[in-house]
């Protein structure tokens, strides 16, 4: 990639990192309703495969990339919602290796070099996210790719669906603090349409998820990462921690 190409795409995102401002704090009022007690995962159903990534340290929850056993390791809400606003705090705790990045154009499809392969950065990352209504596609992205959290990577890689779909599940800006630091999500779900600000940045806006269900429980995203027979991890890896979980029902 040419060098000034890539330092013209990179800018904005680095300068936003110091422009944006967290909320100033989980919101309190009527109708919000924690999901998390800073004690145990009371509200969450834990599988049996998930027993060994999910746990509470110092009132976070914490999720450990190493499990060996198998199924589905996504931490899940007891309960289901259908409209809502849900707010929670998220950190990557460190990265591991470096991962080819893709970059991600405005609209949602990559940028591309003159003989049509995908133009792909290497950067140091991690990997997890939300699911929303019960499913895998509707997942709100976590991690240090340049486009930035908040993406849903389902719908923005579905040919079938729609340009218009595509660009709005494409964050606007990368609102991502340093790795390390707390994030502040606050994402709201009404009808099919997702709307997702990002430490006080709107980075999804409106954005509509066709087919997507009315109504489903709502995932901590267990991305696995670790490759039990070299003790390694990959650049990939769930090595997030979240807190202040609250929802409050719009329906």
């Amino acid at each position: 990639m040419p060098h000034g190409l890539m330092l013209r795409w990179m800018a904005p995102a680095a300068l936003l990192l110091f422009a944006v401002a967290a909320d100033a704090g989980p919101p309190e009022g009527e109708g919000w309703k924690s999901l998390f007690n800073g004690t145990d995962l009371s509200g969450w159903e834990v599988s049996e495969a998930g027993r060994s990534s999910w746990s509470v340290v110092d009132g976070v929850i914490d999720c450990d990339p190493r499990a060996r056993q198998g199924g589905d390791r996504n931490l899940w809400t007891t309960d289901a919602y259908g409209d809502f606003t849900l707010y929670l705090e998220w950190r990557i705790k460190r990265t591991t290796g470096l991962y080819a990045m893709p970059l991600i154009k405005p609209d949602g499809s990559y940028m591309r070099d003159a003989e049509g392969k995908i133009l792909r950065i290497k950067r140091p990352n991690a990997d997890s996210g939300i699911f929303v209504r019960g499913q895998g596609k509707s997942q709100v992205n976590i991690w240090c790719w340049p486009i930035g959290s908040g993406e849903v990577y389902g719908y923005r890689n579905d040919k079938s669906q729609p340009a218009p779909v595509r660009r709005a599940v494409t964050p606007l800006v990368n609102a991502d603090k340093p790795v390390g630091q707390w994030n502040a999500f606050k994402i709201t779900m009404k009808g099919d349409r997702l709307t997702v600000v990002l430490n006080g940045a709107k980075v999804i806006d409106g954005a509509r998820l066709p087919d997507v269900p009315e109504s489903g429980p709502i995932a901590l995203q267990y991305h696995g990462g670790y490759n039990h027979k070299t003790g390694e991890y990959n650049p990939a890896s769930s090595l997030v921690q979240f807190r202040n979980i609250r929802i409050k029902a719009l329906d």
